[in-house]
């Protein structure tokens, strides 16, 4: 079912390619008939800008995403946002997800199936796993439907194995936990600057990442280290993540509420002019 959506995309960018080509076709009969001289010189112009349209339909699929998130979140944070408040016995940063930059819900008939990715369960009960509810599927369920879908748009990643364990891959090669543990970015009652934390990622990686914060309070004066995003090339090569306010559209719980929507999750990225308080265990 999954090839459903992928095979429709390529009709119609094969559709697309062959009106393209008609009209590159259609003009060029068109200035070699009926053409002065004086009009051969904007035919050719012409033609030069329909061959290079025509190219990029050969190149780029349709919709195709441009970015990967690799997106960590810190549970004891996640956990104090849910009411009730979950309360999981994990002091290091777990997977939220893997994010192409365009795309939501790419193909709805594509179901999840968590018999294809069974070798992968042990990692991702430890590194990707449901804060709120530990023994359900949901959570995988849910991030394969909404961003998985869209995912699979590339051949790397056009199954459901692919996409789960590159996921897993990238987590471990990137190692975010161990590499603030190295540098003595550690959770603690103290408050840090937001650029410490940057800073040492930026420094090991070489790449700028996407660190978010929650607002305790209108007027706190300290914000709470909740997230943090790594992102990548679609050749899995590190790549700077976009320094914009974003908030997620949904609320971390609606994994399993699929009918809930338009909730604000409570995550934006982090004000550099404000203390950073990176919780430890409860």
């Amino acid at each position: 079912m999954g090839l459903i959506g992928s095979e429709i995309g390529s009709e119609q960018a094969l559709h697309r390619q062959a009106l393209a080509v008609q009209t590159v076709t259609t003009t060029n009969l068109r200035c070699n008939i009926s053409a002065t001289r004086s009009d051969m010189r904007l035919c050719f112009l012409i033609l030069l800008c329909l061959a290079a349209a025509l190219s990029s339909f050969v190149i780029s699929p349709p919709h195709m995403w441009t970015k990967l998130i690799l997106t960590h979140h810190w549970p004891s944070t996640f956990c104090s946002m849910e009411h009730p408040a979950c309360h999981p016995n994990i002091s290091y940063w777990t997977l939220h997800g893997l994010w192409p930059d365009k795309g939501i819900d790419c193909n709805s008939s594509w179901h999840f199936n968590s018999s294809q990715i069974e070798d992968l369960l042990p990692d991702m009960k430890t590194s990707w796993p449901d804060l709120l509810n530990p023994l359900s599927a949901s959570f995988w369920k849910y991030e394969w439907h909404k961003h998985g879908t869209c995912a699979a748009k590339a051949p790397s990643l056009n199954s459901q194995h692919k996409y789960f364990s590159k996921a897993l891959e990238l987590y471990h090669k990137v190692d975010l936990d161990s590499i603030l543990k190295k540098f003595d970015i550690t959770p603690s009652e103290k408050y840090y600057k937001l650029s410490q934390i940057e800073g040492v990622i930026e420094n090991f990686y070489s790449i700028k990442p996407k660190i978010q914060c929650v607002q305790p309070s209108k007027n706190a004066d300290f914000q709470i280290l909740g997230q943090i995003e790594i992102c990548f090339n679609p050749d899995f090569t590190l790549l700077d993540c976009e320094k914009q306010f974003t908030m997620e559209t949904t609320s971390k719980g609606d994994w399993h509420n699929p009918v809930a929507v338009d909730k604000a999750s409570g995550f934006s990225v982090c004000d550099h002019d404000v203390p950073v308080y990176y919780p430890p265990l409860p």
